[in-house]
């Protein structure tokens, strides 16, 4: 069963390739046995760098919960320092307005919840001539449909068991997901918060998302969308402060 692919995949639209030419195939399986038997392994193992990745997300997960405790011990504080001070409380109070767009308080609301997932293969082999990277998952098909949600007008979201913001990053490293520290592999869900007509209309109108569908139809893929009645997330805990920015040019 092949793993999902962590790079970048220009996937067309899967229609023409289901009408092979022969020859074609014939000679791609030539020049594949040929780099095979020159360079070894098509792919390299990823074992290592998986369990190096695992043993951070352990240590992620004890600083998160500490984090958490920090948290708490300062808006303990902030809550008793000078409650009566009027400019304390004007702080305090754009602050909790800042903290709803900022992802920084809980969340209930109907939702909406797309699955994705590697295709099942029947005795878990690959027909012939197939290429492998079109019965996974990828990185881009995560974003597309992250995407999509945000711009059907999402409140909020949760990318497995993690709430996500605008500006969080989806990341592939060898056949897993890595979100925030933590790793994932298929199934992938992204739950969303918001107008569940509004979402559900903009998976359907974006090109992205219906190439992924149109991929789940030709190789088995697994996408899968559904109402999942009121919801409720936590607020975001991870960094807000931006790393790198870019001006653009007048």
């Amino acid at each position: 069963m092949p793993g999902t692919h962590g790079g970048r995949v220009d996937r067309p639209s899967p229609w023409p390739w289901l009408v092979p030419v022969a020859a074609l195939v014939a000679g791609a399986l030539f020049a594949s046995s040929v780099r095979a038997s020159e360079s070894g392994a098509l792919r390299p193992e990823q074992g290592e760098l998986a369990d190096l990745i695992r043993a951070q997300n352990r240590t992620n997960e004890e600083y998160a919960s500490r984090l958490n405790e920090l948290q708490a011990k300062v808006d303990e504080a902030t809550a008793a320092l000078a409650p009566g001070d009027l400019e304390t409380r004007d702080l305090e109070d754009k602050a909790n307005q800042l903290a709803v767009g900022a992802g920084r308080t809980e969340v209930v609301g109907p939702a909406l919840r797309v699955t994705l997932n590697d295709a099942k293969l029947p005795g878990g082999e690959l027909p012939d001539g197939a290429d492998p990277d079109d019965y996974v998952i990828h990185q881009q098909d995560v974003q597309a449909v992250v995407n999509a949600l945000w711009a059907g007008g999402a409140e909020a979201m949760m990318l497995q068991d993690q709430r996500v913001i605008s500006s969080s990053a989806v990341r592939c490293v060898g056949n897993t997901l890595i979100l925030q520290g933590r790793v994932y592999s298929p199934p992938y869900v992204i739950t969303a918060i918001g107008d569940t007509g509004a979402m559900r209309d903009a998976l359907d109108e974006d090109p992205q998302v219906e190439n992924l569908r149109q991929w789940s139809v030709a190789v088995g893929l697994g996408y899968d969308s559904a109402l999942v009645g009121e919801q409720t997330f936590p607020a975001f805990v991870g960094s807000i402060v931006p790393e790198h920015a870019q001006v653009p040019t007048a």
